[in-house]
């Protein structure tokens, strides 16, 4: 039997995924968790087989969840789980330890097989997104050009955001203007919805 933890913030989809789980008959959801930031002490309390991650989810993102809980539980699989196939994901989901990449409008049959892969130690990629991965290439953003983007992803001022990570308003500025030099954008949102459309970051 595989124990699977779902951690998805719409309650929904959770529900959905868990019914057409239990349908298989080797496949048992042992737990439920709405929020990133609640994936590392499900994880100690129920030690799943496999964890099927959302990647937008309050508290923590799930690829940041991806990298606590294999930090604290190194034996677990992760098979991300998302809406979105954006090419960056898939490489950011595979830089923090994730075992699978699938989107959710996969077919059952598809996501069952892809829980038994990753729990046998094989590595599961949607096609098409390994594909659009090669061609768009690796993130230009460095680590806090891509933190700076995303705190002021909801239209958070330059204060604020500097507020929010503890840097000055002109470390700030000079992170934004490289990164808006690198997506080629004219806009501080043209970068961000650049650099969410290619999964370079998770935007709001």
């Amino acid at each position: 039997m595989i124990t699977v933890l779902l951690a998805d913030d719409q309650a929904m989809v959770r529900g959905a995924m868990a019914a057409l789980l239990e349908l298989e008959g080797d496949i048992r959801v042992v737990a439920q968790v709405g929020r990133g930031d609640e994936v590392v002490a499900q994880t100690l309390r129920t030690r799943p087989d496999v964890i099927l991650m959302d990647v937008e989810m309050p508290g923590l993102d799930g690829l940041a969840a991806t990298a606590q809980v294999l930090q604290a539980v190194p034996t677990v699989k992760v098979l991300v789980v998302t809406t979105f196939g954006r090419p960056g994901f898939l490489r950011r989901a595979v830089d923090s330890g994730a075992h699978g990449f699938i989107v959710k409008d996969a077919p059952a049959a598809q996501l069952a097989e892809a829980v038994r892969r990753v729990h046998a130690g094989l590595r599961v990629v949607d096609p098409q997104l390994a594909a659009d991965s090669l061609m768009f290439g690796e993130s230009p953003l460095t680590r806090r050009e891509a933190e700076v983007l995303e705190a002021g992803a909801d239209g958070a001022t330059v204060q604020v955001i500097a507020g929010r990570m503890h840097l000055s308003e002109g470390t700030v500025r000079n992170h934004l203007s490289a990164a808006m030099a690198k997506t080629a954008a004219g806009t501080r949102a043209e970068a961000i919805l650049i650099a969410t459309e290619r999964g370079w970051i998770v935007g709001p």
